[in-house]
């Protein structure tokens, strides 16, 4: 039970969260999150996806561990980490570890976390002795591989059997509602659908749904996700407005970019257009993943405004996709309009959310776990249109059919356990390993925290500092740029845009240890100097200011973006 469960995170054990889709594993984190942010306690989140990492509001595995696009390290690549300052503060404040949707993380990944860990926290226990949360379903999807392996999951790496994991087998069902397709998921999951579930599913084929809304379309291919929402566009009897990207440094950091993101290099909108956010800005209230309906266009820059599925209006901007050198700085850039088309969208990239109704084909599954993540997005058997099923389609993996009652066994030893002990016990366990790491155990003080952590959507959403202003608050207790962008928990890209209105405000503001060497501003006003002189119009934008690519490119790429940004105010 989620009581339980939690109480067994709350002991500092490494712990694995598992169960079938709608058991409550990302409310069940959602608590203990809560739990250890009211003891001042910041837990680091990743997934390895945008979308599944939004779930929670955490990041991509890959960009936390700063894996690029590898997924193994060697010694060699794990020196070059530890030379890195922002790595070093990233994880010496690295308490505890949640990593979400663990069947999709392959071993290969695992394994690579484990040894930066260690390296960073100088400490060869696993995982640098990290507490590590690891939550997820391995009946679900399993990690993208272009060759076949014969290990693919993590819990075939080494480091899983290392971590000694508690393990959590939650069973209560919140997400559906309905004991048809409640029975019909049980059946996949062990292996043998009976004749009956075929039955309901067929009887579900192209039904037309009782919905006043278009429901949202489950594919198993991009190609048919791509053919589908630009048909969609096409049928929508309004004016389409293009969104091509603009970039900054080398090509071939900006087809990194492109190859390690969800950034489109052009987009076609229409009002009425169904869309999902593809990056996350909390401050305008959109994650990796929401979805939504363009409404509008705004009149002075042209750029869409969008309705959220939960209601809200958002404007938008245009959001930077970057990558930073050894030492943090950005040194190519990529800004577009944060959005993709979704009426249709891959099942893979739908592993983890919860809809009222889908349209889902099923007739290409090419994958075990397809069908089962698919189906397992309703609440109800009567949100289900089905387009197709093959024989791929209600199949899961026979390996973990085979560790399923292992996993379970386990779970019920971590059961017996935690409640073999009684709660005076409970208590100093939870408050040891609190203040081991670091955290408060003091009552007034937590529900002093509490208060605060109840009341931060309020104060976000009603807040009336502009942003730049709460980073000029912050400005004297930083110092340096890092710092300041580290502490605001914004990229240090838009922290220098900030010092930029900060210092057009006011020119006296004090900025200068923000400021690069003397000998790097020096450098890029020499540069700016010959680019003025040289007088080619592309060189400048409309209001006459210089572009920092002409610039980067006389510096011969030496110096960082961000470097020359903030040398030219």
């Amino acid at each position: 039970m989620q009581n339980t469960a939690l109480n067994i995170l709350k002991t500092g054990n490494n712990v694995f969260i598992t169960g079938s889709a709608g058991t409550g594993k990302t409310y069940l984190l959602h608590q203990f999150i809560f739990y250890l942010k009211s003891r001042k306690i910041i837990p680091t989140i990743v997934a390895p996806t945008g979308i599944a990492a939004s779930h929670l509001q955490g990041q991509t595995i890959h960009s936390f561990f700063s894996l690029g696009i590898r997924d193994e390290v060697d010694d060699y690549y794990i020196e070059s980490l530890l030379e890195k300052k922002y790595l070093q503060t990233r994880f010496s404040k690295l308490k505890v570890l949640i990593i979400d949707e663990i069947s999709m993380v392959s071993p290969e990944i695992f394994s690579s976390i484990d040894r930066i860990l260690r390296a960073f926290k100088n400490n060869d226990i696993p995982f640098g002795g990290v507490q590590t949360i690891l939550s997820g379903d391995f009946f679900q999807l399993p990690p993208i591989s272009k060759v076949p392996k014969d290990k693919r999951f993590a819990w075939q790496s080494p480091s899983f059997k290392e971590l000694e994991l508690k393990t959590c087998y939650l069973q209560e069902k919140f997400r559906q509602d309905d004991n048809v397709l409640i029975s019909i998921l049980d059946e996949i999951r062990s292996g043998n659908v009976s004749s009956n579930s075929l039955d309901i599913l067929n009887s579900r084929h192209n039904k037309d749904l009782d919905i006043d809304f278009t429901p949202t379309k489950l594919y198993t291919h991009n190609i048919d996700v791509d053919r589908i929402n630009s048909n969609e566009l096409s049928k929508v009897n309004n004016p389409s407005n293009s969104f091509k990207y603009k970039s900054e440094g080398t090509a071939k950091n900006i087809e990194k970019i492109f190859k390690s993101s969800l950034v489109l290099e052009d987009i076609a909108l229409k009002k009425d257009a169904v869309v999902m956010f593809i990056k996350n800005n909390h401050e305008l209230g959109f994650v990796n993943g929401t979805t939504g309906v363009v409404v509008d266009f705004d009149k002075e820059t042209d750029l869409p405004i969008v309705k959220t599925s939960y209601g809200s209006l958002i404007k938008l901007g245009l959001e930077d996709w970057t990558i930073e050198n050894d030492s943090g700085n950005i040194v190519a850039k990529v800004s577009q309009i944060p959005l993709k088309l979704a009426w249709a969208i891959t099942i893979h990239k739908s592993q983890g959310m919860t809809l009222d109704s889908a349209e889902i084909d099923l007739s290409k599954t090419f994958e075990v776990g397809q069908g089962y993540v698919a189906l397992s997005r309703i609440k109800n058997i009567d949100g289900l249109r089905l387009m197709g099923l093959n024989d791929t389609a209600l199949s899961v993996d026979p390996l973990i059919l085979h560790i399923d009652d292992r996993i379970k066994a386990a779970s019920k030893k971590a059961s017996d356990e935690i409640s073999a002990l009684s709660s005076e016990n409970l208590k100093e366990i939870f408050e040891s390993y609190i203040l081991s790491i670091d955290g408060i155990t003091d009552t007034s003080k937590i529900k002093e925290q509490e208060a605060v952590l109840k009341s931060e959507k309020k104060i976000v959403a009603n807040s009336v500092t502009p942003t730049h202003i709460q980073t000029k608050e912050l400005i004297e207790t930083s110092s340096s740029l890092l710092e300041l962008a580290t502490n605001r928990g914004m990229s240090k890209g838009t922290i220098i845009n900030h010092l930029r209105i900060l210092k057009e405000e006011n020119p006296d503001i004090n900025i200068d240890k923000f400021l690069p060497d003397e000998n790097t501003i020096a450098l890029v006003k020499d540069a700016l100097v010959k680019i003025k002189a040289r007088n080619n119009e592309d060189d400048f934008s409309e209001d006459g200011k210089p572009r920092l690519k002409p610039i980067f490119e006389a510096l011969d790429s030496k110096v960082a973006y961000d470097d020359i940004r903030i040398a030219l105010f």
